[in-house]
């Protein structure tokens, strides 16, 4: 029943004017205001992904979004020239380097994770294909 509908993810912020600026100023993306008084953001592909306010957002202890990249080592850097930070972890089952990279050496994809001004964890994972 599902299989032809266009799903759509979404997640909350509580500074819509913040989100605004950051998804398309820092990252680049096509930010669209919604008459609903919601962001679309709008990726390769013509994905959409909503952003609503939530004026008693807590931000999710998970990724919520991820951008696939083909080198996330120039993603990264290009990123950290805009002036973002990277979630640096130093666990048993999760280790990043100097850059914030988690290295999947064969055990999953090469990824980091930062925030959004919301809170919002998003990453940027290779994605060699």
């Amino acid at each position: 029943m599902l299989q032809q509908s266009k799903a759509f993810g979404s997640f909350s912020t509580n500074d819509l004017a913040k989100a605004k600026q950051f998804y398309s100023e820092i990252l680049g993306l096509e930010v669209k205001d919604n008459p609903m008084g919601i962001l679309e953001l709008i990726t390769s592909g013509n994905n959409h992904i909503m952003i609503y306010p939530k004026p008693d957002h807590q931000p999710a202890t998970f990724t919520v979004l991820n951008f696939p990249v083909a080198d996330i080592d120039d993603a990264v850097d290009a990123l950290i020239a805009k002036g973002l930070v990277f979630e640096q972890y130093d666990s048993e089952y999760l280790k990043t380097d100097g850059k914030g990279i988690s290295r999947g050496n064969g055990h999953g994809p090469n990824i980091a994770w930062f925030k959004d001004p919301a809170g919002n964890i998003l990453s940027v994972l290779e994605d060699k294909d």
